[in-house]
């Protein structure tokens, strides 16, 4: 890749991180009304197990694995035909097929909501299976509508469109919220059923012009014996099964949790979502720009520019979610006090749910890696490789887990250390496996820039230790004020501005390129 590559990829991520940072602070207020609204309890709790089931079948069968499988195959469509024809006749295959597999889902869960509950639920109140029931006939089309735009926002992608897809979030949030604001008082608890219904079709309608633009309709056709559609095929069934792998991880955790001492789920739960904030915004938005690109790279053949966009992403990976994890390492404690401590949420909740975070971001940069690299090789049409290092992580989390709460007593803490400890031995695996297959390798430019990236985090460590040396910690242990907000954000804006400043100073392309000063690799 040359410079202008570098710069386009760079300024396309940008892009990306703004819109996915307002769709988590929109995700965050959309949370935040509900639980103005209703409460922690009773009928939130319905909302958010209702939710969970259409959103859930999203990350599995729309949106995750399906995606993952559809864009290499459509790269490689459109650059065999510039026309376009294939790549058009492929999109309406998957289209078929998301029809084929979320119309019958839809239709027994419209038909038969008592049912289908009860593999979700136990609800012992009968005005909270009543509600359950409700909310469920009105939030399961988006498990429909969204696999649908899954589909349009992979096209998107796929033509380097990157802004339409990454402002449907966005849009779906607003919906909800303005839902919840306009339509509570009227309709109660089921107003949020409705804003996830507009959601979910608005989400299609932001992308239709420019999805039809590029050539393609949303009639679906259902031509399964297609060459190109049983490629996706092949690749699909064994990313679903990845995929699951993690999602089993993620309930044998939270089932270990249960064992432990009270609130040990719940930190779990809390910390996960304050370190998928930066994680988020960083990893997915790296991933998504560069996936396409890898993948158009590897049917052209192009395997030297493949690892040379894996390398790009490896980078700047690094040069994001290093000072990430360092920050909330070390304002683990004053972000969860300032965002949640209030009422029922305890100091003593706050040092907890931050002590686990602290262990989880200590695996954030590897996991990035280990999702790039996951990336590549699906790219390269490889879906073993990555499906056997899915299982050696989630064997070394599980065994890790088990032998720190049953044989060393340990809590919500050691869990999150077990996922970190995992993911570290996944990233070296995966790395060293790719080094044998494509003679891929952290040299030259890359391991400088590891090397700048650890010097500018621990300029900002030093601005962080010299705050507390100011400020000293009262300012975050009486919990959510606006005076500990304030110096929250003065002292991390001090120590972004020092990393930023020595990341240009040392030429560090996450910054370097976007202020037009990298150099030709």
């Amino acid at each position: 890749m040359n410079q202008n590559d570098h710069r386009k990829s760079a300024l396309s991520t940008v892009l990306v991180m703004s819109c996915t940072m307002a769709s988590r602070i929109l995700g965050f207020v959309r949370t935040a009304t509900i639980g103005a609204l209703f409460g922690a309890g009773g009928v939130a709790d319905v909302i958010n197990l209702v939710f969970n089931i259409p959103n859930n079948l999203r990350k599995l069968l729309a949106e995750g694995a399906l995606s993952t499988a559809f864009i290499p195959e459509l790269s490689k469509e459109i650059t065999l035909d510039p026309a376009g024809g294939g790549a058009r006749r492929l999109a309406s295959n998957i289209l078929g097929l998301q029809m084929a597999v979320a119309l019958p889902i839809l239709i027994i869960s419209l038909a038969f909501p008592e049912f289908v509950l009860t593999i979700f639920e136990n609800f012992e109140d009968p005005q909270k299976r009543e509600l359950s029931h409700i909310l469920f006939r009105w939030m399961m089309p988006y498990f429909l509508l969204v696999s649908v735009s899954a589909v349009m926002m992979a096209v998107h992608n796929t033509h380097d469109r990157f802004f339409v897809p990454a402002i449907t979030p966005i849009v779906f949030s607003i919906c909800v919220i303005l839902s919840l604001l306009l339509g509570e008082q009227k309709w109660g608890p089921v107003a949020i059923g409705f804003g996830v219904l507009i959601g979910g079709i608005a989400q299609i309608v932001v992308q239709f012009p420019t999805y039809k633009m590029l050539g393609f309709r949303l009639l679906p056709t259902f031509s399964f014996g297609d060459p190109a559609f049983r490629r996706v095929m092949r690749r699909w069934m064994p990313m679903l099964l990845t995929s699951s792998l993690f999602a089993v991880n993620n309930q044998i955790a939270m089932l270990l949790a249960s064992f432990l001492p009270d609130k040990s789920a719940s930190s779990l739960s809390y910390a996960i979502v304050f370190f998928q904030l930066p994680f988020g915004i960083f990893s997915a938005s790296i991933t998504t720009v560069l996936y396409p690109k890898m993948s158009r790279q590897s049917a052209l053949g192009n395997r030297r520019g493949l690892l040379d966009s894996l390398e790009f992403g490896y980078r700047n990976l690094w040069a994001l979610l290093v000072p990430s994890a360092m920050a909330m390492i070390l304002l683990g404690e004053p972000i969860v006090a300032v965002a949640f401590q209030r009422r029922a949420f305890t100091l003593d909740d706050t040092i907890l749910t931050a002590r686990v975070l602290a262990a989880y971001s200590v695996g954030m940069p590897f996991i990035g890696l280990f999702n790039i690299t996951q990336r590549a090789f699906y790219a390269m049409g490889d879906v073993r490789k990555p499906f056997y290092c899915a299982t050696a992580t989630v064997i070394v989390d599980i065994a890790l887990s088990l032998i720190f709460v049953i044989f060393l007593d340990g809590t919500s803490i050691s869990l999150a250390w077990a996922n970190s400890t995992a993911f570290i031995f996944g990233a070296v695996l995966q790395y060293i496996i790719l080094r044998r297959h494509t003679g891929f390798r952290i040299r030259g430019k890359t391991t400088s820039t590891f090397a700048r990236v650890l010097l500018g985090t621990g300029a900002g460590v030093v601005v962080i230790l010299i705050g507390y040396k100011i400020f000293g910690t009262q300012w975050w242990t009486d919990g959510s004020s606006w005076g500990g907000l304030g110096i929250l954000v003065g002292i991390s804006v001090s120590a972004s501005v020092v990393i930023l400043g020595i990341y240009s100073w040392m030429n560090v392309e996450a910054v370097s390129i976007i202020l037009k000063k990298g150099k030709m690799p």
